[in-house]
């Protein structure tokens, strides 16, 4: 069986439902639901045996222990994290105390666990930490996309708080053996997104008749990965992957942040049009940049193409396609998470 930290999130509840699609392994899915979490993600699977649900935080020692034992984990997969760094900026507290002190506990809990195991067990045993290629920092126009060498570089409070989470899990395969392995992904989007990131706050923005603010002048880059392709890769990795080894996983497909809103934009143009018969594009704002905007991220992804063989499906012509049909699609879904505080910090963040 496999535990799943932070299931009930965007990655997260995407990997579970990816998961349970194609294999009969059992999940364990711990999840604090904070803000970003959402059972409603996970509606199809109320019925599943095959995922056991279990609300509690990554910090609580006593649970993590009891849910490894319990349900014999053979592997634990940490997508815990607070993520948005606008957020961060605002209260990076609660960033350290996840991203730092729970990946800590977590780790610990594994490898006391780890270490009660027989030895083929303990030799089949795997803890995958799920990561972000924003530890490396921000890249120049022309410089060469972030290897699995790269320096950390960390430019805010969320991506130092996920560099560290990064470095504890280093640590503990080179001081105590621990059989980790490390991913760092690109930008995510698809199905299930908290729409206070960009793609999913424009596409409920954009139907709504409201602003689509862009920070600064709209040309930070960034590299886009499809969430099931993310998926895919991490389902690769865990089966494949050698232990101690990282790998980056992006979509190949660099995009400035002004031309996904565009392409966003054409989309709905086609999809859904506006009765005036004017285009999205004319909601655009633009908003005063954030503080330590990273100008430009890029993944060399040939080292998993290379030595496992994993490339991603879709484009990002499709994979726009496919997340805006959703949403379309969903409307429901966005209402119920668009409400209340979300509101509040929207107001906070965009005035």
């Amino acid at each position: 069986m496999l535990l799943v930290t932070g299931g009930a999130g965007f990655i997260g509840s995407n990997f579970v439902l990816d998961w349970l699609t194609q294999n009969s392994e059992p999940i364990v899915n711990l999840d604090k639901l904070t803000y970003a979490g959402n059972l409603e993600n996970l509606q199809s699977l109320k019925d599943n045996s095959n995922h056991i649900f279990v609300k509690g935080d990554i910090a609580d020692s006593a649970l993590v222990s009891e849910l490894l034992q319990k349900y014999k984990v053979r592997a634990v997969i940490n997508f815990a994290a607070e993520s948005h760094v606008d957020r961060s900026i605002h209260g990076p507290g609660e960033f350290i105390q996840t991203n730092v002190i729970g990946t800590f506990n977590l780790l610990e809990c594994a490898r006391n666990y780890w270490n009660t195991l027989a030895q083929k067990e303990k030799e089949s045993f795997r803890f995958l930490h799920v990561s972000t290629d924003e530890v490396f920092g921000s890249l120049g126009a022309k410089d060469p996309a972030f290897t699995e060498q790269h320096r950390y570089e960390p430019n805010s409070p969320y991506s130092a708080s996920k560099a560290a989470s990064d470095h504890l899990v280093r640590a503990w395969l080179h001081t105590y053996g621990m059989p980790v392995l490390t991913t760092n992904c690109s930008n995510n989007y698809g199905p299930y997104h908290f729409p206070e990131k960009l793609i999913p706050l424009v596409i409920h923005n954009a139907l709504k008749g409201k602003p689509l603010p862009i920070y600064g002048d709209g040309q930070q880059i960034r590299d886009w990965l499809y969430v099931t392709d993310h998926c895919s890769a991490i389902r690769c990795v865990l089966e494949k992957g050698l232990v101690g080894e990282t790998y980056n996983i992006g979509g190949c497909n660099e995009k400035a942040n002004l031309q996904v809103v565009h392409t966003i934009c054409d989309l709905l143009d086609a999809k859904m049009p506006k009765t005036d018969g004017t285009s999205y594009k004319n909601q655009i704002t633009f908003v005063t940049d954030r503080p330590g905007h990273d100008k430009r991220y890029a993944m060399d992804a040939s080292k998993i193409e290379r030595e496992l063989g994993w490339r991603p499906a879709q484009t990002f012509e499709t994979g726009m396609a496919k997340t805006v049909d959703w949403y379309l699609n969903n409307s429901q879904w966005t209402e119920n998470v668009t409400s209340g505080a979300y509101r509040d910090w929207v107001a906070k963040q965009y005035v």
